[in-house]
């Protein structure tokens, strides 16, 4: 049965798991159950980050492609729309998102891992700009800013498998975890995320995103008023506090 398992593996942190066999993929069922888990996920101010798997040998393979043909023969173009708005939301979450690929990482998939904030992989992991492989496209925006152009190119036009290692050598990951080290270590990342100033980090993700499309003048406008906000947070004064009575602060989202 399609679904998302979500589950609290941590103190502050919340873990999505894609359960579609055999290959994860993101069909209409799935994608609503993905948006209803980030929603609760958002709606939890006790959950500081997410990290997003799949169960079985695929991370995500994409969307459904039997979908996309029986909504090809009537027409229909939404199910693009559909896949978009999931990719949106991860992307605009108020919470961090580490994409801990467990395997094949396929097409639209790799698109869902590209748009977290954090990759990690384990050594069985293959990423696949398969857009080509189906008449298709998809990663050409967001990986050439995330890998650089030339190496963005050489994996969208031609389709072929990527190993976790490759990956990392390209910056689409940056780490690789034998399989059965992965959970625990985006676990454990995550917990270090969590731990952290929640609006502090918050306003980071924010931040980052926007910073490769601003000019420095721009940029130093948005860094002034996310910093107005954070200097004067009650999660602020506790770092000073804690600082100079030598202690961990102790952070409470205000």
């Amino acid at each position: 049965m399609t679904t998302i398992h979500y589950s609290r593996p941590a103190i502050g942190v919340a873990l999505l798991e894609i359960d579609n066999p055999p290959m994860n993929a993101l069909g209409r069922a799935p994608r609503a159950a993905l948006l209803a888990a980030l929603h609760e996920a958002d709606e939890d101010k006790q959950i500081r980050c997410i990290v997003l798997t799949g169960r079985g040998r695929s991370f995500c393979s994409g969307d459904d492609l039997k979908e996309q043909a029986e909504a090809n023969k009537s027409g229909s173009r939404a199910h693009f729309g559909e896949f978009g708005r999931v990719l949106d939301r991860i992307e605009t979450h108020r919470l961090p998102v580490i994409a801990a690929v467990n395997g094949h990482c396929l097409g639209g998939g790799l698109e869902l891992a590209s748009v977290c904030d954090i990759r990690i992989a384990s050594t069985a992991a293959s990423f696949v700009c398969a857009g080509v492989n189906v008449g298709l496209m998809a990663s050409a925006y967001r990986l050439p800013r995330l890998i650089g152009v030339a190496r963005a190119k050489h994996m969208l036009l031609t389709g072929v498998p990527h190993n976790a290692q490759i990956a990392r050598e390209f910056g689409l990951v940056t780490a690789v975890h034998e399989p059965d080290q992965l959970m625990p270590e985006a676990i454990k990342l995550a917990e270090r995320i969590a731990s952290r100033a929640p609006l502090s980090v918050e306003a980071v993700k924010r931040t980052a995103a926007l910073a490769p499309d601003l000019t420095p003048e721009q940029f130093a406008e948005v860094n002034s008023r996310e910093l107005s906000v954070l200097s004067r947070s009650a999660d602020h004064l506790e770092a000073l506090a804690a600082f100079a009575a030598k202690r961990e602060p102790k952070f409470k989202r205000e």
